[in-house]
């Protein structure tokens, strides 16, 4: 599924990861900046100034770029890099995540809970489920996602689920079709590659690792 389910964007800008040198759509790489003291900084909205210095949406690969100066070579300078830097790309991820999911919510292009989530799906409004990922398998099994596996986003917990919709936790959730569903579908893929090992292919096209019928 690419981003919200629209067609892939094949003119959508490409850049070669500094990690594997493969190129792919910016879309599925993070862009990190040298800050004014020489610290790598992770760039998750692409919007902070400075030369991008771009690593697939993975763990290994950042964490490779990490290990074996990688940031350095590609900067051209010596730079700082955290020792925790996948972590924070995680963290500032499934913030962002959760952040567009309640903007979502505020417009009335998302639900949550159980029934609500059912009466989305059952009527065609569900462009994708959202399930929480240490939900259990029995009740996530309840409900399927509209457009089989590739609808589904699976990377967040049930507390950062709950937190999008203003509660303590949420197992199930819906959002329809949109822009900013695409939005979401797309972080939720990179999220996905740094929480389950999974690459974001081209297109953005993973939204998360279960290919279970959920």
């Amino acid at each position: 599924m690419t981003r919200g389910g629209r067609a892939k964007d094949r003119d959508e800008p490409e850049r070669r990861c500094i990690a594997t040198g493969e190129r792919a759509p910016k879309g599925g790489l993070v862009r990190f900046v040298v800050g004014p003291d020489g610290a790598i900084v992770p760039d998750i909205e692409g919007r902070l100034p400075g030369r991008g210095l771009w690593v697939a949406a993975d763990r290994a690969a950042i964490d490779r770029a990490a290990r074996k100066g990688l940031f350095a070579r590609a900067a051209k300078a010596p730079v700082t890099v955290p020792a925790d830097l996948a972590d924070l790309v995680e963290a500032l991820l499934a913030q962002r995540v959760v952040a567009l999911i309640s903007l979502a919510r505020k417009a009335g292009a998302a639900v949550s809970g159980l029934g609500k989530t059912k009466d989305w799906l059952v009527s065609g409004t569900a462009a994708v489920l959202v399930q929480a990922s240490d939900g259990s398998p029995r009740e996530k099994a309840r409900l399927r996602p509209p457009g089989g596996p590739d609808s589904l986003i699976g990377c967040l917990t049930a507390g950062e689920l709950g937190l999008s919709f203003g509660r303590d936790r949420a197992i199930h959730g819906a959002l329809a079709a949109g822009g900013l569903t695409e939005r979401i579908v797309g972080e939720a893929a990179r999220l996905a590659g740094l929480r389950n090992g999974t690459r974001v292919p081209v297109g953005g096209e993973t939204v998360g690792k279960d290919k279970k019928n959920v």
